[in-house]
């Protein structure tokens, strides 16, 4: 089997084995190209960001927490008076809270720094794809990412998933220079650090591909066995170090001086890890912030039990990426990853053990698959927008499967880009039939299109050239269309709560209410409103999850003014159950404010002597009842922490009613 030389469009050459590959010279077009496909993508990934406000609120008050206190930066604490972490490590924050330091806080500031790291995977991929297959492949690898759903999505919202997504690109960049050989050592530590600073993004999720690298090294690396394994040693190390000092600190850290660590149990890192965002999101039995110490969260939105996967799909399964929740977030061009995955491991069966090109697309491909297969069968959390992390894998596969296809000719391979081609468009027609407006109009002209080209390409060469370079432009245009069309919905519409959604309101997709414009569909997206004053778009009116206060625009100047007042004599100006108010309060005041209980208010912290130790200390001025209910309870449940510091409050102060939010100021006389 011969290889193909990735700097020409066309022709066999000898294989590519590791030590003989690099950067080809580059065609006088590839610049002006490749600064277009920058700027496409920074288009896609900036335009109309304002417009989510601050995006998911819960990230967003830890980004504000970081900008005012270099400890609750460090930590990842959600208020500035460091009293519990985010349920992630903090890395994702970091970005975040140097933009809002340097510039204040705002949309802008804290949503920018994700749209770069977009536009830095898009020019990494291409990096990437460029050195196997030459800068054609390349501008499509990126050109696909930037047009996949839920990248636009992801790279314009404040989730931990767009810096993930950027790291993983690099980690396999460095991966890729690692197998052709020169300086492997340097590019395999680079690999490991990629891949320990992605765990301190969001933990165990970073290393799901982990085992299909260590094999593809181990088996394809030009180099002998023993120096393989010393890599791979090498390698796991780097993981360790770039990963492990910062949960060391937190585990020696004495626990009394630093926050609790949201999510876990036992106010340890570990557990975390390996519980509610580690088997915990595998098996659903792990609860962890949905009810912490052994409260009742089974009616939780978000948490999927042993048979069921909670949000992100409608059963676990193969089909499940495909299904009506998860379909148009990722899998438009995912068929077709997975043909000419198999296609190109066909046609370099014979090659040589070192071949780049196979062992290239043994990597990409066994990071779709683990990742893959991983998100099938979870029956944890698991979320739609989680799907971003498969976007650069399907990128790469199938701007290099085409190429690799389309330069290798003949009969075969051409048979195989034209039933891709038709595949690609008639799962584009059942995505589009899914969508509401304008979008589901869209399909037949795909399915018509997407038909008509993959004829023309089987028939090329009875064709006139121009016929012929019609029926690859038609090619293109019925793939590209549906995404294409999906990821304009999602650029033009703002995005707000805790599980966004990319593309056009969809009934299949809603999960709180009547879907409105494309916007987030689930609770959690209450009337957000932009530090200009411009609400963004909610799908959900309220729903399980979503601030009851309605957001910013509903914390009245009367109620900002009394929370403020005298602001500075306390550690927190107020304390909430859960972070759905706390949030939406902080931002509003711009002063720390107590999530009782962490994220769902089901963690046991602080507990109820050490809340009352606070309140004796005068540390604490207001505790601010959920949204008119008197029990406080938000979703925390009856036998939890948040529930017996909320009934000693109500039973043991005075309430006052500041517009329609009720209040217990904790400095004055008990009841």
């Amino acid at each position: 089997m011969t290889t193909l030389n990735p700097s020409v469009m066309e022709g066999p050459v000898p294989p590519r084995t590791a030590g003989a590959v690099g950067r080809a010279a580059s065609p006088p077009w590839e610049r002006p190209a490749f600064w277009a496909l920058l700027l496409i993508a920074a288009v896609a990934f900036f335009w109309n960001l304002g417009a989510s406000g601050f995006g998911n609120e819960f990230y967003a008050a830890a980004t504000q927490a970081g900008g005012e206190s270099w400890k609750a930066a460090f930590f990842g604490a959600s208020d500035a008076g460091n009293s519990i972490t985010v349920d992630k490590p903090p890395v994702a924050l970091w970005p975040m809270d140097v933009s809002v330091r340097l510039f204040g806080l705002g949309s802008w500031q804290i949503l920018a720094p994700e749209a770069l790291m977009g536009v830095a995977a898009v020019a990494v991929l291409y990096a990437a794809v460029r050195r196997l297959y030459g800068p054609a492949a390349g501008l499509l690898a990126g050109g696909l990412l930037a047009l996949t759903p839920v990248a636009a999505l992801m790279f314009r919202f404040n989730n931990p998933d767009a810096l993930l997504t950027l790291l993983t690109v690099c980690a396999l960049y460095c991966f890729q220079r690692a197998l052709e050989g020169p300086r492997a050592v340097r590019w395999m530590v680079l690999t490991g650090v990629c891949f320990g600073l992605g765990f301190l993004v969001k933990t165990l999720q970073a290393w799901l591909i982990l085992p299909a690298l260590t094999l593809v090294y181990l088996v394809c690396a030009a180099l002998p066995l023993t120096r393989r394994i010393g890599h791979v040693l090498l390698a796991g190390t780097a993981i360790v170090v770039s990963s492990g000092w910062w949960v060391a600190i937190v585990e020696l850290w004495p626990a009394d001086s630093r926050p609790y660590v949201g999510g876990s149990t036992n106010n340890s890192f570990l557990d975390l890890t390996l519980g509610y965002n580690g088997l915990g999101r595998l098996t659903g039995e792990d609860k962890g912030g949905f009810g912490g110490g052994g409260s009742s969260s089974g009616s939780v939105p978000g948490v999927g039990g042993a048979g069921g996967g909670g949000h992100g799909g409608e059963a676990t399964g193969i089909t499940r990426l495909f299904d009506s929740a998860l379909g148009g977030q990722i899998s438009w061009l995912l068929p077709a990853a997975l043909i000419l995955l198999v296609a190109a491991l066909v046609v370099t069966r014979r090659a040589a053990r070192t071949d780049l090109h196979r062992a290239g697309f043994l990597a990409w491909g066994g990071a779709l698959v683990c990742t893959a297969v991983t998100f099938s069968f979870m029956s944890g959390i698991f979320h739609e927008y989680y799907t971003i992390a498969l976007a650069p894998y399907i990128a790469a596969l199938v701007a290099m499967g085409t190429v690799h296809l389309r330069r290798l000719g003949g009969t075969v391979a051409t048979a195989v880009l034209a039933a891709t081609v038709a595949a690609t468009a008639v799962w584009a027609f059942v995505l589009l039939g899914r969508a509401e407006g304008w979008t589901s109009q869209l399909r037949w002209p795909v399915l018509v299109a997407g038909v008509l080209a993959a004829l023309g390409m089987v028939l090329a060469r009875l064709l006139p050239r121009r016929l012929a370079l019609g029926a690859t432009g038609l090619a293109l245009a019925a793939v590209l269309t549906g995404p294409a069309s999906y990821t304009w919905a999602t650029v033009t519409t703002a995005h707000t709560g805790q599980t966004p959604l990319a593309g056009p309101a969809s009934g299949t997709q809603d999960h709180g209410g009547p879907a409105a414009g494309g916007a987030t569909r689930q609770g959690g997206a209450g009337a957000a409103a932009a530090p200009s004053g411009q609400n963004a778009q909610s799908g959900a009116a309220k729903g399980g999850g979503s601030s009851r206060l309605g957001g910013i625009d509903a914390v009245t100047p009367q109620l900002r003014a009394t929370l403020v007042k005298d602001a500075q004599a306390y550690t927190w100006v107020a304390a909430t159950v859960a972070s759905d108010n706390q949030t939406w309060l902080q931002l509003a005041v711009g002063e720390p404010v107590m999530p009782i209980g962490g994220f769902s208010g089901g963690d046991p912290a602080p507990t109820l002597a050490q809340f009352k130790q606070y309140v004796a200390d005068g540390k604490i001025h207001y505790f601010v009842v959920q949204g008119g209910e008197e029990d406080g309870l938000g979703r925390s449940g009856t036998d939890s922490t948040g529930s017996q510091i909320s009934s000693w409050v109500t039973k043991s102060f005075t309430s006052r009613t500041v517009g329609s939010t009720v209040l217990y100021d904790l400095t004055g006389p008990a009841s």
